[in-house]
């Protein structure tokens, strides 16, 4: 094959990996976690794809799933670092429970699944009462949040609000967008250069029915989604 043609479609392969699972950043760390599984076999199918139009053999194919594999593996690897790190900076841990919302009654819930790492963030720690002014605690909390964030300026966030159902829905929808827009507007104002964006669920998306205080307890949070790339984001109220 024309060397020319080669280095083409080998960038190419690059960057149609890099399209469907997000930048990938290099890390210095062992345990590979599911992110890193999900990756690596998002990449292997890019890679096989591309590496038959380079080689338009086995050959070929092999060759490049296994450069996807390399290169969607760094992304996922990247996404479990990036979790581990958050949860350390809140002083926390990673909850691998698949109901950690609705069973756990920390202040701070850090999770991550193949698409997203999650932070959760009680309202009873974040807000008084009726109120989308931040507390003292609130801004400590997303302080040291923005600090790792930092490091990882191509993941995207999603700041989503929700409440409980005491209340009109639309009076809700507005508490939980300026919610949203509160801790929005604390990461903006940090000067971090990641994309941000904010939105309200009022009560439309509980993690428990609103059948008790403690479960109403539980509804009222801002859950901040981490993404590794726009494809990856979704309307986190449905």
């Amino acid at each position: 094959m024309n060397k020319s043609l080669f280095i083409k479609k080998t960038v190419s392969l690059v960057a149609l990996v890099a399209l469907l699972g997000g930048c990938a950043q290099t890390a210095q760390q062992t345990n590979v976690g599911d992110k890193t599984k999900s990756g690596a076999a998002i990449g292997a199918a890019a890679g096989a794809i591309l590496g038959n139009i380079i080689g338009k053999d086995t050959k070929g194919t092999l060759i490049g799933a296994t450069l996807g594999t390399a290169i969607g593996g760094a992304i996922g690897y990247n996404m479990d670092k990036q979790a581990a790190e958050i949860a350390k900076s809140l002083e926390t841990e990673v909850n691998t429970s698949p109901n950690a919302e609705a069973t756990s009654d920390e202040d701070i819930i850090v999770t991550k699944n193949d698409r997203f790492v999650k932070i959760t963030f009680r309202d009873k720690m974040m807000f008084p009462t009726n109120s989308a002014v931040l507390t003292p605690a609130a801004r400590y909390k997303i302080d040291k949040l923005i600090g790792v964030l930092q490091n990882y300026p191509q993941t995207i966030l999603q700041v989503v609000g929700h409440t409980d159902n005491r209340g009109t829905h639309a009076y809700n929808q507005n508490l939980s967008v300026e919610r949203a827009r509160g801790v929005a507007n604390l990461i903006v104002s940090s000067g971090i250069q990641n994309p941000v964006y904010e939105k309200g669920c009022s009560f439309d998306k509980p993690v428990a029915p609103n059948t008790s205080s403690a479960n109403m307890d539980l509804n009222r949070r801002v859950e901040v989604f981490l993404y590794p790339n726009q494809d990856f984001v979704v309307n986190q109220c449905i």
